[in-house]
């Protein structure tokens, strides 16, 4: 199984965040591919890249593997964001959805 950096894990969530309306309450997982390396630049641009083998040492070095439970999210801003911790109520509804009092 291929890692990927912290960096292609959050260019993925980019992805999925810009593919999935903003009030979808139903999660649809993400399609990764092992083969594949996804990019989120300086600019807030996404990119996806084939990747290799020759060089997957390279890759590795100071990549971090993301936590579980963690939630990727673009802000209104449109800065891509991740959170750490519970996001779903104890029923499995999204903790965060459009109907939710704050």
């Amino acid at each position: 199984m291929t890692a990927f950096s912290t960096k292609a894990l959050l260019a993925a969530a980019m992805l999925g965040a810009l593919a999935l309306p903003a009030v979808a309450q139903t999660a649809t997982p993400w399609e990764l591919k092992s083969d594949m390396g996804y990019a989120y630049d300086k600019e807030g641009k996404t990119f996806s890249y084939k990747m290799g083998t020759s060089n997957a040492g390279d890759l590795l070095k100071g990549a971090k593997k993301v936590p579980r439970g963690t939630l990727f999210f673009i802000g209104q801003n449109g800065q891509l964001y991740m959170r750490s911790g519970p996001y779903l109520e104890r029923d499995g509804k999204f903790k965060f959805g459009p109907d939710q009092e704050q």
